[in-house]
């Protein structure tokens, strides 16, 4: 290599060593003897050595922080339990874990990260550790009484958990989760003892649920009178989304209860019970109940929906928003549930986090009410919207359309079993291709 070359090499190198020449200053290279070259470029590759000694050096001398060591949850003793909890839906895509990778996070999702997290499980796989929830809620749905079974570390050894008297030296697993919990989701109970045999699924007796609605247009004798087809036991598939990867057979589902109730000034709610649901099978009942409610359809529509002979194809209606619906509760045989001492300092806290929480939902209520005073026009006599139906969704916007069709005018969807044996086609070709 040239000696001019060499040392701009070196000059570049030097403008990460400490005390090297700025970057802005000028060697006039040309008028340098051969000698004076040489000499400057020695002490460039000296300063460039003894640099990178002093880095080796600190390197070598640094001590290398302790890596913690991995928890073996082998050596821990377990008990099984059920957890209650609630939780606002809005944020959160659904209840239960998904494979696909969504937008927003899922409740499930969140509440086993934080088991991982406090070490009360080993395992992200739920199936390890004999996870079971109560009932599956969709994205939006939100849950005052949701109830999870599942096994957990335990301070006690199995003898000392069937003895209440060791409750005390158990850990604390609703102030633990609630500690690290969002805001919108509260452990409120544990159940450090269930019943045998005990599964949060298929040891519910009953489902509560209650979907909220603004009375403005609608009439509620009406839907009174509609709902009280629901009761009993009935087909339901007019009255969910089919789904050919669960191969449901059988849309026989039992209404304990279908009344709407008053709830607070001008709103009122569906107030459903029933021993177990379809998928959106809520939704797609609130959404026939509006249609009878605005008076397009007849109470008879539910009656005719129910009746197979009469109805055996869904026909296709939009389905009412998510916001609205609660599962308000979950009905267990009689358990002892032990919620966080209300007078100790962490429940108090957790107390105030539910508070405060509430109190920006109101305050964010009172301000868009505030906009929407602020924004509201007188409507023109001039425009004639007679022409137009808004179909309510229980979401306050609804769809807009020109005409609407009778429910026993439209098209209908594919039939149940067709959905079914369409899948399995698409599954057996997938196979046949692996």
């Amino acid at each position: 290599m040239g000696i001019l070359r060499r040392l701009e090499k070196l000059v570049t190198n030097s403008l990460v060593m400490p005390n090297a020449m700025p970057v802005t200053e000028t060697w006039r290279f040309s008028g340098w003897s051969k000698d004076q070259l040489i000499e400057r470029i020695v002490e460039l590759e000296n300063a460039s050595s003894n640099n990178s000694k002093k880095h080796q050096n600190v390197s070598n001398d640094t001590p290398v922080a302790k890596r913690p060591k991995a928890f073996d949850f082998s050596k821990y003793n377990t008990r099984f339990i059920a957890l209650k909890f609630a939780y606002l839906g809005w944020n959160y895509n659904g209840l239960a874990i998904q494979r696909e990778v969504t937008p927003l996070p899922t409740v499930e999702g969140i509440l086993v990260d934080i088991l991982l997290k406090c070490k009360l499980i080993g395992s992200r796989n739920i199936q390890d550790f004999k996870f079971s929830r109560c009932g599956r809620t969709d994205k939006g749905v939100s849950a005052m009484s949701q109830v999870v079974s599942l096994k957990v570390r335990s301070n006690l050894t199995d003898e000392e958990q069937s003895d209440p008297v060791n409750d005390a030296r158990e850990l604390q697993y609703v102030n633990i989760l609630n500690q690290l919990l969002p805001d919108d989701i509260r452990v409120s109970a544990v159940c450090l003892r269930p019943p045998k045999g005990f599964d949060a699924r298929y040891s519910c007796q009953h489902r509560h649920y209650k979907y909220l609605f603004n009375k403005q247009g609608l009439d509620l004798g009406k839907m009174e009178e509609a709902a009280a087809f629901f009761d009993g036991e009935h087909d339901f598939r007019n009255f969910c989304k089919l789904d050919g990867s669960k191969q449901i057979t059988n849309y026989n589902r039992k209404i304990l209860s279908a009344k709407i109730l008053h709830v607070t000034g001008d709103i009122y709610c569906f107030d459903l019970i029933g021993t177990a649901f379809l998928w959106h099978q809520v939704r797609c009942m609130m959404a026939t109940l509006f249609l009878v409610g605005q008076g397009l359809e007849e109470s008879s529509l539910i009656a005719d929906l129910l009746d197979m002979s009469k109805t055996p194809q869904k026909p296709i209606y939009d389905m009412a928003d998510d916001l609205p619906l609660i599962l308000y509760d979950c009905k267990f045989p009689e358990m002892e549930w032990l919620s966080a001492n209300s007078n100790e300092y962490k429940a108090i806290k957790y107390n105030k986090i539910v508070t405060a929480l509430n109190l920006h939902y109101q305050l964010k209520a009172t301000v868009a009410q505030i906009f929407t005073n602020s924004l509201t026009l007188k409507p023109d006599p001039n425009v004639d919207f007679s022409n137009k139906i808004r179909i309510n969704l229980g979401d306050g916007t609804g769809k807009v359309v020109t005409k609407y069709a009778k429910m026993a005018e439209r098209q209908v969807m594919e039939s149940a079993e067709t959905v079914n044996e369409k899948y399995r086609k698409r599954k057996k070709g997938k196979s046949l291709k692996l």
